[in-house]
């Protein structure tokens, strides 16, 4: 089980894996004219409470909702991660992780725009959403199969791989 484990590990986290992901960062920095920087100062007036309107539909405040984002962006790497990659590659392995944070953060725009523009609103007031959903509205129905994985991969991992790393961390 050990060897299939470091076999899997050693995959998912090959050069072509990390390459892709500073591509799409890059990608979307460039496509969104460096949303990341340009509408910096509207974010944080977001989350200051400027936008509230308590008539306004909805479960949660914008800064709830960032909240939210954050916890399931920021977590396990911030326990363990950082001091992994500062044993296995030095103190410059902070500044890569600068780097890719930079364009991870266009990233997350990404996610969290099509998250916002594919969800569902349901008959009791109560609203839906994620990757799954706009993976099978966003792409179509054929795509239903990807979306259904995602969840069942994403209900593993919040049994499994989060809380045995975090008590493990």
């Amino acid at each position: 089980m050990s060897e299939f484990l470091d076999a899997l590990v050693g995959f998912i986290w090959s050069k072509p894996v990390v390459y892709l992901c500073l591509f799409t960062g890059v990608f979307f920095s460039i496509r969104f004219l460096f949303v990341q920087f340009r509408c910096f100062p509207h974010a944080i007036a977001l989350i200051s409470g400027r936008y509230d309107n308590p008539n306004e539909k909805g479960q949660i405040t914008h800064f709830q909702a960032l909240m939210a984002a954050l916890s399931a962006t920021i977590g396990l790497g911030n326990i363990a991660g950082v001091a992994i990659a500062i044993a296995l590659g030095g103190p410059g392995a902070v500044l890569w992780m600068w780097v890719v944070g930079i364009f991870g953060m266009a990233t997350k725009y990404v996610e969290c725009a099509l998250g916002t523009h594919y969800r569902q609103e349901n008959q009791d007031g109560t609203v839906t959403g994620g990757p799954m959903y706009y993976i099978e509205k966003g792409l179509g129905k054929q795509w239903k199969p990807l979306a259904v994985l995602f969840a069942l991969c994403a209900i593993i991992c919040s049994f499994c791989t989060g809380n045995m790393n975090q008590s493990n961390s």
